[in-house]
Parts: structure tokens; C-alpha cells; sequence
């Protein structure tokens, strides 16, 4: 029973967690049309099989974020992070990642590996290393937000698509705890997505997001090997199923949290859809996604059909639909105003 109320508890702190800074239920994104050429696949999110090298991540991650300092600063961080990217202290956040050389080069290698070989997980096991996997979240988020504020948007991507690969290794792991803290730092990637698609000429990321897996976060497998271990772990028929009761909410939650972090990868698409468009039509954005006919537009996965999208007077909203048991911060909800 324990366990099942750790797992709740798990996923009701790491459903909000990427969403803390966020005082309304929506984010407005002020875009300039940019086309997805040929040129933007440089701007890449997710690795080539050609960048990746035959080694296992594990080990390097635990090298990472045991090089982390002590007097890590999150709290710093994260005010320099709800500045608005034209005041982002570009020399302050310079100076602070030149403590953080040492874990963002071991982070990048390790998000170049083939392999993530992490321990095997038996009921009762301490899983170690969480809390300093956000810290090393928030440094990679610190590395692309300076990029973008200096309009270094190569190097952004590069920050930025190491994050990713470190989110999708943790979503491999075999815990359902280890997959949500995946998805929490896949959500603050995204977070410097909508920062970096703002930027001044920044690159159409619309081929780097159609690009990334989905389900991002792999979290049925963490969920199946919960569900083994409280069924081993139970004494009798009657509590495997009152622990199975117990946890199935916890579950739905979780399975909520992977869809939600689709969701927004989907939304960040239809965006940079939407940039395309803009730029091969004047700057008009389209009446409908349907008249976008040469792009591939993802569906809204809390429903399986397309986004909600209408036109305003300055631009767009792109919405998705509340998921069961979720509130509209679920919810991918942008207010699009486009450039003249």
C-alpha cells in the first residue's frame, strides 16, 4: 500500500511541475513566419543515428550529476528563467555555467548513447539521483535560454536536444517515478521551444518536432513493471486487488502526464505549421489547418481529431481538449499574435 500512495503522490507533484511559473492557462506566443526549408533540418532535436555512439548513458549521468556543485543555485536559475527573454542577464547566466562545464559535457555524451542500461529495479529499491536529474534539467534549460536570448540558435538546439535525449533515457527506465521526472524535463524543453520559436529570424523547428518519437516518454513499460511488482509483492487475491484499485488511479494519472507532454509536442508542430504557412502566404495565417494541404498537421491526442484552432484579430488560438481527470493547464492552449 506504500507504494501505490508514493506513486500517487509521485504524479500529482510531477503533473504540475513544469507548470509552476505559469500564472494563466495559456501561453501567448508573438511569432514571425519562417518556412521549413531544407537549411532549418540542421536545427535538429533528436539525434541522427550517425551522431549516436556504442556506449551506455547510465554511467555518464551519474558522473554528471555528481559534478554538479554544492551550491547549486536553483533558485537563481529559475528567476532568470520568468525573465522575459529580452532582459535575460546574458552575462550573470555565462559566468554561472562556467560551473556547470563539467556535468553539461558529461550530459552531452551520455545523451549520445545507444544504450541506457539502468540498474535493475526491485520493490523497496531507493531510486537515487532524482532531485539532482532536475538540477541538471534546469542547467541544460539555463545553456538554451542564453542561446536564444543571443539569438545562438544552433547552439540552442544543441542544449535543448540534449535535454530531450535525457528525458527519453530517464522514460526508459523502469520505474513509473523515473518516467515522470522524464517527462518533466521534456516539459521544460518545450518551454524553451516556445521561447526559441519567438526568437528574432529563428529557424522553423516544424521538420525537428515531426521528427521526435511519440509517445516521447515510454511510461506502459514502467507502469507494467509497477503493477508485477505490487502483485508480487501482495500477500493474497484480496489485497493484489485492493493494491490494483489503489494504483489505477495513480496509473491514469501517469498515462495522463505522457499524453500531455505528446499533446504539446503535437501543438509546438502545428505552430511551426503555422510559421510555414504564414511565410509562403504574405504573412495570412490559414482560415483552417485543413488548407495547410502540404503539411503533415498532428491530431490533439486527448480527443484524436484535430486541434481546435480559429482565427483573431491579431493572429490565432490553437487549443486542445481538457483530458479526463486534468484542468485547462492539461491542456495545450496557445494565443498566437503574428508579426507584421
Amino acid at each position: 500500500m506504500k507504494r501505490a500512495t508514493a506513486i500517487f503522490t509521485a504524479t500529482l507533484f510531477f503533473a504540475s511541475l513544469t507548470y509552476s511559473n505559469q500564472a494563466l492557462p495559456w501561453t501567448e506566443l508573438t511569432l514571425s513566419p519562417a518556412k521549413a526549408t531544407e537549411a532549418a533540418k540542421k536545427f535538429r532535436l533528436s539525434l541522427t543515428k550517425e551522431e549516436q555512439i556504442d556506449a551506455d548513458a547510465v554511467p555518464l549521468y551519474e558522473k554528471a550529476i555528481k559534478s554538479i556543485p554544492e551550491d547549486f543555485n536553483q533558485e537563481q536559475i529559475t528567476e532568470w528563467l520568468k525573465l522575459p527573454v529580452e532582459q535575460f542577464p546574458q552575462q550573470q547566466a555565462e559566468k554561472a555555467l562556467q560551473k556547470y562545464l563539467e556535468p553539461l559535457k558529461l550530459a552531452a555524451r551520455a545523451a549520445r548513447c545507444k544504450k541506457c542500461n539502468w540498474p535493475e529495479w526491485k520493490p523497496g529499491d531507493q531510486i537515487e539521483g532524482l532531485t539532482e536529474y532536475r538540477k541538471l534539467a534546469f542547467i541544460l534549460e539555463l545553456w538554451a535560454r542564453l542561446e536564444i536570448s543571443r539569438g545562438g540558435y544552433e547552439g540552442a538546439t544543441i542544449a535543448m536536444r540534449t535535454g530531450f535525449a535525457m528525458a527519453r533515457h530517464l522514460g526508459q527506465a523502469p520505474t513509473i517515478i523515473q518516467g515522470l521526472v522524464g517527462a518533466a524535463v521534456a516539459g521544460l524543453m518545450c518551454r524553451e521551444v516556445e521561447k526559441f520559436v519567438q526568437g528574432e529570424d529563428s529557424p522553423n523547428l516544424y521538420r525537428a518536432l515531426a521528427d521526435m518519437s511519440r509517445p516521447f516518454v515510454e511510461i506502459e513499460k514502467s507502469i507494467e513493471n509497477e503493477k508485477k511488482a505490487a502483485q508480487d509483492s501482495a500477500l493474497n487475491k484480496l489485497s493484489q486487488g485492493q493494491i490494483a484499485r489503489q494504483l489505477e488511479q495513480a496509473f491514469d494519472r501517469t498515462r495522463m502526464i505522457s499524453n500531455r507532454l505528446d499533446n504539446r509536442l503535437n501543438g509546438l508542430q502545428c505552430i511551426e505549421a503555422l510559421r510555414h504557412y504564414a511565410a509562403e502566404h504574405t504573412g495570412q495565417l490559414p482560415q483552417e489547418l485543413d488548407d495547410m494541404k502540404n503539411m503533415e498537421i498532428p491530431k490533439d491526442t486527448m480527443r484524436d481529431k484535430a486541434f481546435e484552432y480559429s482565427r483573431t484579430a491579431f493572429g490565432a488560438t490553437l487549443r486542445s481538449a481538457v483530458p479526463e481527470g486534468g484542468n485547462e493547464r492539461d491542456a495545450v492552449h496557445y494565443e498566437i499574435v503574428f508579426k507584421k
